[in-house]
């Protein structure tokens, strides 16, 4: 379920929330081979699903790039901020990929809004994500993300 907040004050007052799990999404093999006709990256465990079935995960997987980006839609479908002029992606701090996604796998987002501080003409939010693989015990991704709202 989507948290709405209007405006930065309402924001603020999130700081230090959890803000719940997305919906799964699939990540397709038509999702993979996508991603990798945009960066240019054709690695055979990602695209050649009968050779990555013979490779060390059995299947293909999804380029860890490909699992971060992922964020943002997930992220959406957890909190909207309504009210403000620009949303932008500031950066990472931290980033780890801890587990595959095999290709037909179906990932989720959990999230907490760990702070929101004021920066000119807006605030910068930092967010602590976990993107969970279904049936899986270790994540796809562990990442904290930057995010800046503009009044």
């Amino acid at each position: 379920m989507s948290i709405t907040v209007n405006g930065l004050d309402e924001l603020k007052k999130l700081a230090g929330s959890d803000l719940g799990t997305s919906e799964w999404i699939e990540v397709t093999q038509e999702r993979i081979d996508t991603f990798a006709d945009a960066t240019g990256d054709h690695q055979w465990i990602h695209t050649d699903p009968e050779r990555a079935a013979q490779g060390p995960f059995g299947a293909p997987i999804a380029h860890g790039y490909l699992t971060l980006s992922l964020f943002i839609p997930l992220f959406t479908g957890l909190l909207d901020v309504q009210g403000v002029t620009t949303k932008v992606n500031y950066g990472l701090n931290k980033v780890r990929f801890p587990a595959p996604v095999k290709a037909g796998s179906r990932i989720r987002l959990a999230a907490r809004l760990t702070s929101v501080e004021d920066v000119p003409g807006g605030v910068q939010i930092t967010v602590d994500g976990t993107i969970e693989v279904e049936d899986c015990t270790k994540p796809a991704a562990v990442l904290q993300s930057l995010s800046r709202f503009h009044a």
